[in-house]
């Protein structure tokens, strides 16, 4: 097959790729999945339970 040739098939599958993803995320767009607010509380547990675990140590002055 001639490059050009070749090179014109590349673009016209690209471009029709695009077009189908952008009316996937279209369609996509306004549904959302049924445990959206159970994922929603599972990451907001794990960055409430990062923060607890990195807390500065405070350390109290001793007195020698």
């Amino acid at each position: 097959m001639h490059t050009d040739v070749h090179l014109r098939l590349h673009d016209l599958r690209a471009a029709e790729l695009r077009t189908e993803a952008d009316r996937f995320r279209l369609s996509r767009a306004g549904a959302r999945t049924p445990g959206h607010l159970r994922r929603l509380l599972g990451w907001f547990l794990v960055d409430l339970g990062l923060r607890l675990v990195h807390r500065p140590r405070v350390r109290h002055a001793r007195i020698a």
